[in-house]
């Protein structure tokens, strides 16, 4: 086998000569095919192999390799079958489980792959059997529970320790599961499987840029790994590193060309940089590869300029209505099922599906709409008016942040666009260096040792103010690339932070997009985000949401009066050029005509609104939600 991974025509060679003598010699014809897959013969290699399968079926290194094999050929739901396949014929051999990980993974299903990565590193170990079996069940606070006491005994144990912090990542614990990686690395600082994993929960944190530190040191020993440049191309994306993104893309399609996803991730690259044409290639190829790909779907949907014909019609309602597809493939079917209709003014037809795709999602996801009116109340009784008085002083004196916050499809990008038009302002993106900070004052208070999020919020003196303000100042510098004095910062759901901004950076500016509650609300349900605003999968819910936001406001305007400027969608498509002034006046800015004219800047832009955002302003979407408003009686209920 050694010989076969160093010199595999040199060990095709010797199993042919085996072959010769002992025809059906099941460790030559091994040999022979996974040597003529080494040597990109996909076809013979597949074709030994299914023989070698049919005559010893409870062959596990035979079923990897066909699995192998299979994934060349872009064949990825049969690929991952014969991988699933192998690792349960032969749960101590770990290289299956490994090989399963990284092509669920590359396939999108992260919590799979991580389950099979538990399995991989718990086949060297017996003794973290019990925790792999409560991870197969699903049954992850109970895993928990069972590698803490394991790691009590061990606490050095390196599987353990990847094991524990993997799990509290998919429960949610994210910076738990930062110092158990971290703690993981340090013990073991050139294993490849614990760099990764810590890579993982840093870009689940959107730490992307120590993520990405961390997979440049991975691909420089494995340059053509596909896990590592796809993680590598994601981060970038985030990190507005588009170059960097399209470099790492470029390798992965070189890489593994018949793996979809490689495609839909440069595809989104396109999309970004406003060459739609290119993207829509791009998407349709991966849907050539694999036509029930929810994902490609949806983001030919949410370019906002594709028109399905009724064969994508068709295909996209056999492919939703399949159950052995996975689901987060069919809910991204029925919202772009619910956008072909929409554009085919078929109403009942499109709320249909929306909600069909919203049921299903909201059926996976926690949230609490109780849980959340209660921290919008308790943040209005404690930062009240003699909190912020007794505090007037202290902070960073910087006014280089424009915060533009709200809810998600309110305009928000539009007003990044018309800001970044102006020669002293710096459009950016969502950062997420606020939200960074916030976690961290209140962090010591989940974990039961120190002070909850207001008390560590109290407790900071001026200094401690001004500190914090320029270390948000020094995170948001990896983001700007242009020598201007101002930037903005477009993260929605900073308007639960204003407080925090007023405490550590009283001079920026904070603009709240707004838009008419139904309109807002009905934008948001029928989009389907890629993570997180888990408010937007239920009418009812959506409607205590934006109630809940606009009560914070309020208590912003009442508390900090003049410090958020209000921005109405349907006032600035009415008269932009008023509502323009209106915004840079508040922004401390000289008038821009450029401002007038957003569409033409180019640039870069990573919100769903890419496309509509490279036009003029326009009113076709205002009352839209009008044309849905049969079925709208619980989100009106709700607002009401």
């Amino acid at each position: 086998m050694a010989l076969l991974e160093r010199d595999p025509p040199r060990a095709e060679s010797q199993a042919r000569e085996i072959l010769k003598l002992l025809r059906d010699d099941a460790r030559a014809l091994f040999i022979v095919a996974a040597a003529r897959r080494r040597q990109g013969d996909a076809a013979a290699a597949r074709s030994l192999l299914e023989r070698l399968t049919a005559a010893h079926p409870s062959s596990a290194y035979a079923f990897h390799e066909l699995g192998l094999t299979l994934a060349g050929q872009g064949e990825s739901e049969a690929a991952l079958a014969a991988l699933r396949h192998a690792a349960n014929l032969r749960r101590d051999v770990p290289r299956a489980w490994a090989s399963l990980s990284d092509h669920l993974l590359l396939a999108g299903d992260a919590a799979a792959a991580a389950t099979a990565r538990a399995e991989h590193l718990g086949a060297a170990s017996p003794d973290l059997q019990a925790a792999v079996d409560a991870l197969r069940a699903n049954r992850l606070s109970a895993a928990v529970a069972l590698l803490q006491r394991h790691l009590h005994r061990a606490p050095h144990d390196v599987a353990a320790l990847q094991m524990l912090g993997e799990t509290a990542s998919r429960l949610g614990h994210q910076e738990d599961a930062e110092d158990t990686l971290a703690r993981c690395v340090a013990l073991a600082p050139d294993a490849l499987d614990p760099l990764f994993s810590y890579a993982l929960v840093l870009h689940a944190q959107l730490k992307v840029h120590a993520a990405l530190a961390v997979l440049d040191r991975l691909l420089a020993d494995a340059p053509e790994e596909p896990k590592l440049l796809f993680l590598a191309t994601t981060c970038a994306i985030l990190a507005g590193d588009v170059q960097r993104a399209a470099d790492h893309a470029a390798k992965l399609i070189a890489v593994i060309p018949e793996q979809p996803n490689v495609w839909l991730c440069r595809g989104q690259i396109l999309r970004m940089t406003g060459r739609a044409a290119e993207a829509v290639a791009d998407f349709r190829h991966a849907l050539c590869l694999n036509p029930g790909l929810g994902e490609a779907w949806w983001f030919l949907a949410d370019l906002k300029t594709t028109r399905f014909t009724d064969a994508d019609i068709d295909l996209m309602r056999y492919h939703a209505e399949n159950a052995a597809l996975n689901t987060a493939s069919r809910v991204h079917l029925h919202y772009a099922l619910g956008k072909a209709l929409e554009d085919r003014e078929d109403w009942p037809g499109s709320f249909a599906q929306y909600a069909r795709g919203a049921s299903l999602h909201r059926a996976g996801i926690v949230y609490d709409a109780d849980r959340n009116t209660a921290a919008i109340q308790t943040t209005i009784s404690q930062q009240n008016a003699p909190f912020f008085a007794a505090r007037a002083e202290g902070g960073h004196p910087s006014d280089a942040p424009i915060f533009i916050v709200g809810l998600p499809r309110a305009g928000s990008t539009l007003v990044e666009q018309i800001l970044g038009r102006h020669p002293q302002v710096e459009a950016t993106m969502e950062l997420p260096d606020l939200v960074h900070i916030a976690s961290a004052l209140g962090r010591a208070g989940r974990k039961g040792t120190g002070p909850d999020y207001f008390q560590a919020l109290s407790g900071l003196d001026a200094p401690a103010r001004h500190a914090l303000g320029a270390d948000y100042l020094a995170c948001a510098a990896r983001y700007r690339h242009l020598d201007r004095p101002h930037f903005t910062d477009k993260l929605p759901a900073n308007y639960l932070n204003v407080g925090l901004i007023r405490l550590i950076l009283p001079r920026a500016r904070i603009i709240d997009v707004r838009r008419q509650p139904m309109a807002a609300c009905f934008a948001n349900f029928k989009q389907h985000f890629a993570s997180g605003q888990e408010f937007t999968y239920a009418l009812g819910e959506l409607g205590r949401h934006f109630l809940d936001y606009a009560t914070l406001i309020d208590h912003w305007d009442t508390v900090l009066p003049g410090f958020v400027h209000r921005v109405s969608y349907e006032d600035l498509v009415a008269d932009p050029e008023r509502e323009i002034r209106r915004l840079l006046d508040f922004c401390g800015l000289d008038f821009a005509p450029a401002c007038l004219h957003h569409w033409e800047g180019g640039g870069v832009v990573m919100t769903h609104s890419s496309e509509q955002v490279r036009a003029p302003i326009f009113s076709s979407s205002v009352d839209r939600w009008r044309n849905y408003a049969p079925w709208l009686g619980e989100l009106e209920d709700a607002l009401t």
